[in-house]
């Protein structure tokens, strides 16, 4: 299991589950652009958190994907879930 969940790790399952608005640069500082910016709605981010759960043995609940505004915010909630290895 991983002992940190990353932003590299949460864009990579953002592009396969929802892929990429060609407007937006997922490699530039995007930890506090909301996701809306971002091009992902309610639905991709719900995909997200369904790949997340089962990659990282996490529990996040639907409310959970769809009230966390930001990627910093995701990430802050999926690491505090973590069971260290």
């Amino acid at each position: 299991m991983a002992e940190q969940f990353t932003l590299t790790d949460l864009m990579q399952i953002l592009r396969e589950a929802a892929g990429a608005d060609e407007g937006v640069d997922l490699e530039a500082d995007i930890l506090d652009t909301s996701f809306e910016d971002l091009g992902y709605d309610s639905l991709a981010l719900l995909e997200a958190g369904s790949r997340i759960e089962r990659e990282y043995a996490v529990t996040l609940g639907d409310s959970t994907m769809t009230d966390v505004p930001t990627p910093r915010a995701l990430l802050d909630v999926v690491n505090a879930n973590l069971t260290p290895a």
